[in-house]
């Protein structure tokens, strides 16, 4: 391991949690914030050399650390072993903070480090923050040539346009996750090459791998952090070490343990984009799990090690400032910071084809920051999707009305955020396991989902002083919001309802997924799923499983025969939305106008929901839809008015092939915890 366990279970345990904005946020007061200036003074450099350039002339090194007394590079033979072969002195350049070097020869194959004097002494040799190429564990940059790492057909590689984010449908995943069981019929088990493997099967002859997923039908993966970190010591990779990678080290360096010979810089840069090229071959998308918001170390950072102090933000009395509650946070609100997490996502959207980027506890960033950042990518790929967290894991100095919170989401462009909204009232919150939600049978919580249903937008019909989370529509657009009920950490779907419905049939369990995962799939926004809730994963009841082995959260594919049931279920309903434009509409006047809610005393029927989408919502070829949602564990009859309708789907099954599935309206029961969908003729 490279940092003690104690440290890394705080660091990952904040890093990864999910925590709704309500209670976390918004109660802060914060005594000690204020705009800190002691870096006003700090000159910025802009320029797209910064740390190494290879070129006609030669190298050259140019590190950013305006304060340093003293600069040198150290050049190496070997990326983990050995002393320096040459050591650079390096000039300093006041006006811009940048120390520079350089030697006339390309340095191809050799690595690097720069060692920085501040206060009198030496620091820790660092590879910079702008390691694009690293060796074994990440602790020297490499000089590599990227030209020689692209499959064939790079140049012509690109991901699915997207036209507008409530058309994405993301499936979050982790490498391990996805190929490790011996059931995946994979063979590079936890690479990047994993998904490049075509007609991988079960024992049960059930596709996995990308073969699965274009089954499946979604048009993105969101793929756990896969930037080089710090947890997993890419030397002993016989020892099958898990982590999900929420402690950063290198950010603009793929992570070593994926790849084939993490010992070869070249091999997992060449990887990665291997498997980019795979996805997008099969038609989707590619979104990076990012956490610019804190560092795997404190003192020991390559911030830290390059410019003390600048990178990250601190209290008055100088303690580092922990909203992450893994130690530390970043300052994006510095310029340098900023330039550094703008120029950082370009490099991946650039040299890696990223599709998108989900930012980790994005609110520890300011709006300012996250706007720019959707700006600059939109203009190398229209379609790029970002989204985040919209919450901290702890109070900052950042004001709060310059956080990326949920609640200010309507003053970014182009960002979404995830709705803890739905989450938590469909399943029932994550702080309790045992909590009941309303696909779950827990009353009291339909305003709730409702808000959930009308993706935080402002809706005639929807009492926002009963929510639970969010007490106003703090979306202008649909786009603004990301629906979930189940993500990597806490109590997966599965494990939740095994927990909550403790004593109940398997059976009902599965209704209540498909009730859980109809609500999220036909709601406004945009959808998102957890890897294998569709085979009914589970993670043996372990709610944060970021270094749990694989035995915990590698996916047993030979699920997929035994419920394929399932399977079928969530891929009607991805192929339901992909085919009709209703779920997706763009803009909150066109939900108030085209979604109408029924008229239910909940106080009298609890747990029930429905509403129709009308006049052909959002140029849909349907001109009416109605959805019913029965959360209670009895049956129930609802009336549908008069008219010609084809049922679309009735508890838990999609049907409307077949004469007898027409429904001439009046009553209609609902099995428990289920969903019925009707389109009218």
């Amino acid at each position: 391991m490279k940092r003690s366990s104690k440290n890394l279970i705080s660091m990952t345990v904040a890093a990864s949690m999910i925590f709704p904005a309500g209670n976390l946020t918004c109660g802060f007061v914060s005594a000690q914030s204020r705009y800190d200036s002691r870096f006003e003074n700090y000159p910025v450099y802009s320029g797209d050399d910064l740390e190494l350039t290879v070129d006609s002339s030669g190298t050259r090194f140019r590190l950013w650390s305006p304060k340093a007394q003293d600069v040198v590079v150290n050049l190496y033979d070997n990326g983990h072993t050995g002393v320096p072969y040459k050591t650079l002195p390096m000039t300093h350049d006041v006006s811009t903070g940048t120390w520079t070097a350089a030697v006339p020869e390309k340095l191809y194959g050799k690595f690097y480090t720069f060692k920085v004097k501040h206060g009198g002494k030496w620091l820790s040799e660092t590879p910079g923050v702008w390691a694009k190429a690293v060796g074994v564990n990440g602790k020297r940059a490499a000089i590599i040539d990227f030209s020689a790492t692209s499959p064939g057909g790079w140049q012509q590689d690109k991901g699915p346009e997207v036209r507008n984010f409530s058309d994405v449908i993301v499936y979050e995943m982790h490498h391990r996750d996805m190929s490790m069981h011996p059931s995946s019929g994979i063979a590079n088990k936890g690479k990047f090459l994993a998904l490049t493997e075509k007609g991988t099967t079960s024992p049960e002859g059930e596709k996995t791998g990308i073969d699965h997923l274009k089954e499946l039908g979604v048009t993105h993966v969101h793929i756990l952090p896969s930037y080089d970190y710090n947890s997993v010591d890419e030397t002993n990779l016989q020892n099958n070490t898990y982590n999900w990678g929420y402690d950063p080290q290198n950010y603009n360096a793929p992570e070593g343990s994926y790849s084939t010979n993490p010992s070869n810089p070249a091999a997992r840069i060449r990887e990665m984009k291997e498997m980019v090229k795979a996805l997008h071959d099969a038609g989707i998308g590619v979104i990076m799990d990012v956490v610019y918001n804190h560092t795997a170390e404190n003192d020991g950072s390559n911030f830290e090690l390059t410019a003390p102090g600048y990178y990250h933000r601190h209290w008055d009395d100088g303690r580092y400032s922990d909203a992450s509650g893994c130690g530390n946070e970043t300052a994006s609100d510095r310029r340098q910071m900023r330039d550094y997490i703008i120029n950082s996502v370009k490099f991946w959207a650039k040299e890696y084809h990223i599709d998108g980027f989900r930012f980790d506890l994005m609110a520890i960033h300011d709006t300012e920051t996250m706007n720019a950042v959707a700006s600059e990518l939109k203009k190398i790929n229209p379609s790029i999707f970002v989204y985040g967290e919209g919450w901290t894991a702890g109070d900052s100095p950042l004001a709060a009305e310059r956080r990326a919170l949920k609640e200010n989401v309507s003053a970014m462009k182009d960002i979404a955020v995830f709705s803890d909204d739905l989450r938590d009232a469909v399943k029932g919150h994550y702080t309790d396991a045992s909590d009941r939600g309303f696909a779950t049978g827990k009353p009291g919580l339909e305003e709730t989902v409702k808000i959930g249903i009308v993706a935080a937008t402002a809706h005639p019909q929807v009492d926002y002083s009963k929510g639970n989370n969010s007490r106003f529509p703090y979306a202008e657009s649909p786009e603004m919001i990301v629906n979930y009920v189940s993500c990597h950490d806490d109590l997966c779907l599965t494990d939740k309802l095994k927990k909550s419905m403790a004593g109940e049939s398997e059976e009902n369990m599965l209704n209540a997924a498909k009730l859980a995962q109809t609500i999220v799939f036909t709601s406004q926004g945009t959808p998102f799923m957890f890897a294998g809730e569709e085979v009914f994963r589970d993670k043996k009841g372990v709610h944060n499983s970021y270094k749990s082995p694989d035995s915990i959260n590698a996916i047993d594919w030979s699920n997929k025969a035994r419920y394929r049931d399932l399977f079928d279920y969530y891929r009607n309903l991805v192929k339901l939305r992909k085919e009709h434009p209703a779920f997706r509409m763009i803009s909150a006047e066109d939900i108030a106008r085209h979604l109408v809610f029924d008229e239910i005393d909940s106080s009298r029927e609890p747990n029930l929901i429905s509403y129709s989408l009308k006049d052909n919502a959002n140029g849909d070829e349907w001109k009416e839809i109605k959805v019913v949602f029965n959360g209670a564990s009895s049956s129930r009859v609802v009336n549908v008015k008069k008219g010609k309708w084809v049922i679309v789907a009735k508890d838990g099954k999609f049907t409307g092939q077949d004469a007898e599935d027409r429904f001439n309206g009046g009553r209609i029961g609902l099995a428990p915890y289920s969903a019925l969908i009707l389109r009218s003729l």
